[in-house]
């Protein structure tokens, strides 16, 4: 069974000039096999500001892009723009026995701007992957692209201090086939914005 799952009361969309904490996230998806992906973000706490969680979970193919602009300024403004397009057809997946003990990871971490990324390969069959990460003490930018045959994992969270709430969170497993590509930045006013896949 192929769910989808999209919460999303979102406020007044558009991007602020200034903000204090932006997330720009690109990502897309082409997988035949199984999925459990869940994205949460948000600009505030409890009842405050703008939440949206969106996730797939369940096997068949799937061809899925996402794009998302997230921004909380100084002076109290927030918003968040959302685009998913997806075509989904559930079948029944059942993974090739493998006997591989290939594995791959990577976790990098940005304290200065609050950031985690992680990414990691198991029961590799086969995979071609090439990351990108760049981080400074304003931004945090993460670019991966992967095509895999197995199992791959891949994390993220963003939070600006100790105090403040996660404005972005995220946790997707990925078993199959797939061609798997995540492009973030995260941080204070990041001076590039990435373009989609």
């Amino acid at each position: 069974m192929l769910s989808f799952l999209v919460f999303s009361p979102v406020g007044p969309l558009g991007l602020a000039a200034a903000s204090n904490q932006t997330i720009t996230q690109h990502s897309f998806v082409l997988l035949n096999g199984y999925m459990d992906d869940t994205k949460i973000y948000q600009t505030d706490s409890g009842f405050a500001g703008q939440k949206m969680v969106v996730g797939t979970r369940g096997s068949g193919f799937v061809s899925r892009r996402q794009s998302v602009d997230l921004y909380k300024s100084d002076d109290g403004n927030s918003g968040m723009d959302f685009n998913e397009w997806a075509v989904m057809d559930y079948k029944p997946y059942t993974p090739n026995p493998t006997e591989s003990q290939l594995k791959n990871a990577l976790c990098a971490k940005n304290y200065d701007v609050g950031s985690v990324f992680s990414e990691s390969y198991s029961n590799i069959n086969q995979l071609f992957k090439d990351t990108n990460i760049h981080q400074d003490e304003n931004v945090s930018v993460y670019q991966m692209h992967s095509y895999i045959d197995g199992t791959a994992k891949v994390g993220a969270r963003y939070q600006n201090g100790s105090g403040a709430v996660p404005t972005m969170t995220m946790g997707s497993v990925y078993v199959g086939q797939g061609w798997i590509q995540e492009e973030m930045v995260m941080g204070d006013n990041p001076p590039l914005i990435l373009p989609c896949p």
